[in-house]
């Protein structure tokens, strides 16, 4: 793996500035595809950024900022839960191009301040998927999508006031996207013959089938604009050591998705009892709009107490909000069962598209209290915070049952998250600094009932329980002018256990990660020396279901890396 990075900065005239970077980056991958004795893992990338900033005297404040960057990636270190290999046939991609620019202008006036941030950004993501991820040739994917959007955001502040006194902010933000998305599923011979055929001809007693062709196209296309504007208020109150914040934002948002799902091939139908044959037709199309509106008053509370020599207690409340959206994946699924229906073969449970294809929006109740904390002199500093997570229509990636191709976003009824994190860092001996961090989550389902199953109690998949870290640094001075510094450092990470399904019947372990480093400090470059994961340990980052066949993502193996940075 190498990385490389340049950057500069430079006065251009009194209040310009000007900065620019360039990167590029590559990788030959960790991970072998049993399949084609290659890394599946291989990445290339590269970008550029250009800024600008101005500083007027009279409180103007310009700031712009352009880039450009293009990702090349093979993939996916996707191995099978039940062999543990990773071995697929097909080829496996993502190419990225992102193209952004961002544009702040500010002025300070003597009762209050206004900024105004406007941004475009233009993704063109191209992603090549062997979807069912085995060495056979059941049926590939293709996502190409291009999205443009444009934000704008407007927010007027009044001028902080020194000791106690009111204080607001006001806002309005709006985002216009468009996406463009075509989704081909590709159906190959072993494909057409155990997910179609194999069910036509046993549930039709008069006919025996065939496909004429040695593949099946099920071409999907999408159109997606999308639309919002927010309006918010914060109020903030300060006397002697009492902070107060009351706050609410409106958030309205209209989505709409544009279909066009279609296939058209041939097979041939011979009768069971006289041989007689038929060549026949096969076609289905699904072409509609769906139309999905959002509103939602948010608002917020908070109090802080200020203990002294940087230490406090707050407490907090608001409402949290994620917009609902579309199933895009699953089109592949319905046009499958259409065929089938077609042929006359029983495709299983009829999909209601309005149903699969749309899901909910996510609300949420967050409660939090908490403080930081200073003492000896500011030789140690602690952070801890207790919560509590209330939400409704929580949205969750699950995977149908049987043997489909798709994933999709479904709303749990109601889930609660219960825990606490706590963080100290001390200087425990002159240059020697220790930072130990713990979290605890209990994420569960209160209410979720899919109609198979009752989840009450389960774990929510992909939250993790306990996470864990502690690091150690120590700095010594070497006196000699052109070495700098020395500074050893170690240090431990865990996480775990996590549950990969709502059935909490797959889960990956408690693990820990170690790492070690030396770094040499200089006022003109440092260099490092690092170890990662140096126990080799094998976790896993990822679960998913494919043609009810399970498969895991696994994490990074042991490296070693050394890096150089150079300040001109």
């Amino acid at each position: 793996t190498l990385r490389l990075r340049a950057s500069t900065h430079h006065a251009l005239r009194e209040g310009h500035g000007l900065g620019a970077a360039l990167w590029y980056g590559r990788s030959d991958g960790f991970f072998t595809n049993e399949a084609t004795g290659r890394r599946c893992d291989r990445e290339e990338s590269g970008g550029a950024r250009i800024k600008y900033q101005y500083r007027g005297e009279r409180g103007l404040r310009i700031d712009n900022t352009a880039s450009v960057s293009l990702l090349a990636q093979g993939g996916y270190p996707y191995a099978s839960a039940l062999t543990g290999s990773i071995a697929y046939d097909d080829p496996c991609s993502y190419d990225r191009l992102f193209v952004s620019d961002g544009l702040t202008v500010r002025y300070d006036g003597a009762a209050c301040s206004v900024a105004s941030v406007t941004s475009y950004q233009y993704t063109h993501d191209d992603m090549r998927l062997d979807q069912d991820f085995l060495p056979l040739p059941y049926f590939t994917l293709r996502q190409d999508t291009r999205q443009h959007a444009v934000t704008q955001e407007v927010v007027v502040r009044s001028r902080a006031a020194e000791g106690d006194g009111y204080g607001w902010l006001c806002g309005l933000f709006g985002f216009y996207s468009r996406s463009e998305m075509q989704a081909p599923v590709l159906f190959k011979e072993r494909g057409i013959e155990e997910l179609i055929l194999r069910n036509a001809n046993a549930h039709d007693p008069e006919y025996v089938f065939s496909w004429l062709e040695p593949t099946l196209a099920l071409d999907s296309r999408f159109r997606t604009p999308d639309a919002g504007l927010a309006l918010y208020h914060e109020s903030n109150y300060r006397t002697g050591r009492w902070h107060f914040t009351l706050g609410v934002r409106l958030d309205c948002e209209h989505v709409r998705l544009h279909y066009d799902s279609r296939t058209a091939s041939r097979y041939r139908a011979v009768r069971r009892s006289d041989g007689m044959t038929l060549d026949l037709p096969l076609e289905a199309t699904l072409r509609g709009t769906l139309r999905q509106s959002f509103a939602q008053v948010l608002p917020k509370a908070a109090v802080r107490f200020e203990l002294g020599r940087g230490s406090d207690l707050y407490a907090s409340v608001s409402k949290g909000y994620k917009a609902g959206g579309y199933n895009t994946q699953m089109f592949s699924d319905i046009l499958q069962r259409e065929l089938m229906e077609r042929m006359g073969a029983p495709g299983g449970a009829a999909y209601d598209i309005d149903r699969v294809m749309t899901y909910r929006p996510e609300k949420s109740w967050n409660y939090e209290l908490g403080g930081h904390v200073t003492a000896a002199a500011g030789a140690v500093r602690g952070d801890f915070a207790l919560f509590r997570i209330d939400c409704r229509d929580q949205q969750l990636t699950v995977f149908p049952d049987g043997t489909t191709t798709g994933r999709m976003m479904t709303n749990a009824g109601r889930t609660r998250s219960l825990g606490g994190e706590a963080s100290v860092t001390a200087r425990i001996w002159r240059r020697l600094d220790l930072t130990l961090a713990y979290g605890y989550t209990r994420a569960v389902f209160r209410r979720y009932d899919d109609g198979r199953c009752d989840y009450r109690g389960k774990r929510i998949p992909y939250a993790p329980e306990h996470t864990a870290s502690a690091h150690m640094a120590w700095s010594i001075p070497t006196g000699i002018g052109w070495l700098g510094d020395v500074v050893l450092a170690a240090g431990a990470r865990g996480v775990g256990p996590i549950r990969w399904n709502e059935q909490n019947t797959l889960t990956q372990p408690f693990y820990v990660l170690l790492d070690a480093s030396v770094r040499l400090e200089h006022p003109h470059y440092t260099l490092d020396l690092r170890g990662d994961n140096l126990c080799g340990t094998h976790y896993d980052t990822f679960h998913f279901v494919s043609m009810g066949n399970a498969f895991l993502q696994r994490g990074r193996p042991r490296t070693f890396r050394i890096a150089l940075n150079i300040h001109l």
